[in-house]
């Protein structure tokens, strides 16, 4: 989020070397409380090394299963603790392979831009 110095009322936010490092930690600390993640990454405007004032994160994240509505998944991910606003998308194996197979625009995006930070087995 965007900060005001202590001596200053000019607006801040967090370089994106910053918020890299973060979402490299809250990757770590997420596999290791969430053992059902299979893919985390991130794609959009960070991974394309395009973000700027006022830039959110792009998170997706791949798990073996989730009952609940795609919205309703990606609730309880603690993504508040990032540095900036974070939109995160949840998919099971079985919507990913879906997704995968049909193709399209949003496949073509992550294919040429997402950063992987976790992957396990193939996917």
């Amino acid at each position: 989020m965007p900060v005001t110095s202590s001596t200053s009322s000019i607006k801040r936010w967090p370089s994106a070397e910053a918020v890299l490092s973060a979402v490299n930690a809250w990757a770590r600390e997420t596999t290791e409380r969430r053992p059902d993640v299979l893919a985390l990454g991130y794609f959009g405007s960070y991974a394309r090394g395009e973000a700027g004032f006022g830039s959110d994160l792009d998170l997706i994240a791949v798990v073996r299963t989730d009952n609940r509505p795609s919205r309703e998944a990606s609730r309880d991910w603690g993504t508040e603790t990032l540095p900036v606003p974070a939109d995160l998308l949840v998919f099971t194996v079985r919507e990913w392979k879906r997704l995968k197979a049909e193709g399209g625009r949003f496949v073509q995006t992550l294919r040429s831009e997402a950063q992987w930070l976790v992957k396990r087995g193939a996917l």
